[in-house]
């Protein structure tokens, strides 16, 4: 059990965090190139395991990111807040994967419109392979396929916790949603994709058992 200073604790670390990430965010907008490169090496893996979970290719996620920070780098400029400049000090994080999942949105609509034929890789939680690791494989397999069959927004909360990184307080700032019913519907996705695992585990087994 967590205790009472613990979470003041942690509390204070995030916001220390999100103080200097505001600093950086003011400095690059300001032009400072070493500030700019500091927040995609803060960032960009992140977006870009978010893109790759959702769309499944290497090169369709790495235009999703470089968009997401052509994006962003244009919004911290400056500019009036009535043409979508950046005017979220203090949420830089949870405005950041929002404008991600917007991006993403799009491309799975654009997908889906032109009927892409499915990369491999899809079939692999982020693309990695280990021959020599079956057992280890399979069972990325069966969590892919697991996620597959979540709703959209279930889905969602899985990746922006798990890819992403989000804290649950900033993605129930993102997505409006009080913390609590964020917190019980992560458990259920979760709960869900046990399940799922768990049956296909034993479908496949009973499938080896009757092979001749």
């Amino acid at each position: 059990m967590q205790g009472p200073g613990r979470g003041a604790a942690a509390r204070d670390g995030e916001e220390s965090a999100g103080d200097e990430v505001s600093a950086l965010v003011v400095l690059a907008g300001a032009g400072d190139e070493g500030a700019w490169r500091e927040l995609i090496g803060l960032y960009s893996r992140r977006v870009y395991a978010l893109a790759k979970s959702r769309c499944g290719r290497h090169d369709t996620a790495e235009e999703i990111t470089q968009s997401v920070f052509a994006t962003i780098a244009t919004k911290i400029a400056g500019g009036p807040a009535s043409s979508g400049a950046y005017s979220e000090m203090g949420r830089f994080e949870s405005w950041l994967f929002r404008i991600t999942m917007n991006r993403i949105r799009d491309e799975m609509r654009r997908q889906k419109r032109q009927a892409e034929p499915t990369d491999p890789a899809q079939m692999q939680l982020g693309g990695t392979r280990d021959a020599a690791a079956g057992e280890g494989e399979e069972m990325l397999t069966r969590l892919r396929a697991a996620l597959l069959q979540l709703s959209d927004s279930d889905r969602e909360i899985v990746e922006l916790r798990h890819h992403a990184g989000m804290s649950f307080k900033q993605m129930a700032d993102m997505l409006e949603e009080p913390l609590g019913t964020l917190l019980a519907r992560h458990h259920r996705a979760l709960r869900k994709i046990k399940d799922l695992m768990e049956g296909d585990s034993r479908d496949t087994r009973v499938g080896k058992e009757r092979t001749p």
